[in-house]
C-alpha cells in the first residue's frame, strides 16, 4: 500500500515535544518521514500509557466497596462519566479524499493565439480548451504548465523563440478550475523581468478572485523562499516549481528569486521540499526537465526523481520534452516524467499527442494519528487538433476523437499508450475521465 504517516497533522504538547526531540537527533533539519512516524508511535504509546493508568488507591474508593446499592451504582455512573475516551470508547476515525488532474504544456505559437483573436480585439480561447475542461470535471485540483509567459498584450505578443502570450489564455484554464500553475520553465524570461512581473500581477489576481496557486517564478527573495501551506477537503497541500533553465537567459545580478532553476541549487531544492513533507500532508512538485522530443526520461530525470522523492515529495510531474514519458512509483511517491503538449501549433504528430493523468489522495484521521495514501494513479492521452488552415485549434481527449479529427486515431492511442507504462506496469491507462 503506497501510504505516508503523517504524525503532525494534530499538533499536541505531546507531539510537538517529540518531534522536537527527533529533530535534535537529526541536526536541527526537517524531521524525514520515518524519525516523523517514531515521532508519532511515541506519542501514540504515551497517550496510550497515560489514558490505560488507573486512579490511586483512596479511602473514598474503600467507602464505595461497602456502600449501599444505590450509592455504590451512583459512584459507578460517576466514575463512568469521568473515564478518559480512550476507557470508554475507541477514537473516531475520520476520512478525507481529493483527486488531482494533470495536465502538460501550455505552449501558445502565433497560430493558437491569433486562432483566439475575436473580431473586438479580445482574445477568448475557451473553445480551443474546452475538451481539456470536459476530461477533468470532478477534480479537486487541476494542474497545469503555463509555458509561455503571460505577460499580456500591452508587452507585445510573440511567438517562437521568446513567447508572450495573452492573459485571457489563462482566464480560459481558470474558468475550467485549473488552480494550480505551474510558471517555471525555459520560457519564464522570454520578456525578462517586466515579464516575469506581469505575468505574476495577474496570477496575483487570479489567486485572489479565484484562489489559483502559482509557483516557480516570484517577486522577491521572501516570496521565493516562503513554503505555503495549501488546503483542499481537509488535506494540506504544498505545491513547488524548478526548471533546469531559462535558454541561456539570466536574470538580473541579485534577483536570482524570479524564477527557481535547480542546477547549482540542488540542495536548496531538496530543503524546501523536506520543509515542505514536514508541514503538509502532501507536497507537489513540479520539474521542467529532460530532453525535448525524448520518449524516456534521462539518467538526470530519473536521479533528480529519486532525490526528490527521499526528500518527501508526494507526487511529482515533469514537463518540456513536449511528447508523452512513462509514469512510474518511486516509493509511495508518483513521477509523471512528461505530460507532453496540452496546447501548441507543433505539429508532429509526437508534439500533437499529450497526456493527462489522475491520482487520489486519501487521508485518515484517528485520535492524534494520521496517513496519508496516494492510490489509482491513472493516466490518458489528449490530442492537439487543426484544420488544414491552421484555425479551429482543440483540446480533443482520445475517447471522444474520431477519424475525421485524426486518421486512425486507435491505432495512434495503442502507440502511445504504451509510453505511459514502460517503466511500471501498475499504472492504469484510461480511467481518468470522471464524468
Amino acid at each position: 500500500m503506497n501510504s505516508r504517516e503523517n504524525s503532525q497533522t494534530t499538533r499536541t504538547d505531546a507531539a510537538q515535544t517529540t518531534t522536537a526531540q527527533v529533530t535534535a537527533a537529526h541536526g536541527g533539519g526537517a524531521i524525514p518521514g520515518i524519525a516523523r512516524r517514531l515521532a508519532a508511535a511515541a506519542v501514540a504509546f504515551g497517550l496510550t500509557a497515560l489514558a490505560g493508568c488507573s486512579a490511586p488507591w483512596s479511602k473514598t474508593d474503600a467507602a464505595s466497596a461497602s456502600a449501599s446499592p444505590s450509592a455504590s451504582q451512583a459512584a459507578a455512573t460517576e466514575a463512568a462519566d469521568s473515564a478518559s475516551p480512550s476507557e470508554s470508547s475507541t477514537p473516531e476515525t475520520q476520512t478525507y479524499s481529493a483527486d488531482v488532474f494533470l495536465a502538460g504544456d501550455y505552449l501558445l505559437h502565433s497560430p493558437v493565439y491569433d486562432d483566439g483573436l475575436q473580431a473586438d480585439g479580445t482574445y477568448n480561447f475557451a473553445s480551443q480548451m474546452s475538451g481539456l475542461g470536459d476530461i477533468s470535471t470532478g477534480y479537486d485540483l487541476k494542474y497545469y504548465n503555463q509555458e509561455s509567459i503571460l505577460g499580456g498584450t500591452q508587452l507585445g505578443l510573440s511567438t517562437y523563440p521568446c513567447f508572450n502570450s495573452p492573459q485571457e489564455a489563462g482566464d480560459a484554464m481558470v474558468s475550467m478550475g485549473f488552480n494550480l500553475v505551474s510558471t517555471a520553465n525555459n520560457h519564464s524570461l522570454d520578456k525578462g523581468e517586466k515579464g516575469i512581473r506581469s505575468s505574476l500581477e495577474y496570477w496575483a489576481r487570479q489567486e485572489q478572485e479565484h484562489g489559483v496557486h502559482t509557483a516557480g517564478t516570484y517577486e522577491s527573495w521572501d516570496s521565493q523562499r516562503a513554503i505555503p501551506v495549501y488546503e483542499k477537503n481537509g488535506i494540506t497541500y504544498t505545491f513547488l516549481s524548478w526548471t533546469y533553465g531559462c535558454n541561456g537567459i539570466t536574470p538580473p545580478a541579485g534577483e536570482e528569486y524570479l524564477v527557481n532553476e535547480y542546477p547549482g541549487r540542488e540542495q536548496e531544492m531538496l530543503d524546501q521540499v523536506r520543509q515542505a513533507a514536514a508541514e503538509s500532508d502532501v507536497t507537489i512538485v513540479a520539474m521542467h526537465w529532460g530532453t525535448e522530443y525524448v520518449f524516456e526520461p534521462t539518467a538526470e530525470q530519473q536521479t533528480l526523481a529519486q532525490e526528490l522523492a527521499d526528500a518527501g515529495a508526494d507526487i511529482i510531474v515533469g514537463n518540456h520534452p513536449h511528447v508523452v514519458e512513462p509514469v512510474q512509483w518511486i516509493g509511495n511517491a508518483i513521477c509523471y516524467y512528461a505530460m507532453g503538449n496540452t496546447m501548441s501549433a507543433q505539429d508532429d504528430i509526437d508534439n500533437q499527442v499529450g497526456m493527462v493523468g489522475g491520482v487520489t489522495i486519501t487521508k485518515t484521521v484517528t485520535g492524534d494519528q494520521s496517513a496519508v495514501q496516494l492510490s489509482n494513479a491513472r493516466a490518458d492521452l489528449i490530442y492537439t487538433y487543426h484544420d488544414a488552415s491552421y484555425h479551429n485549434y482543440q483540446v480533443i481527449p482520445f475517447d471522444r476523437l474520431d477519424d475525421a479529427h485524426l486518421a486512425s486515431h486507435e491505432a495512434v492511442y495503442q502507440k502511445y499508450s504504451q509510453y505511459i507504462t514502460q517503466m511500471d506496469p501498475s499504472i492504469g491507462v484510461g480511467g481518468v475521465r470522471k464524468q
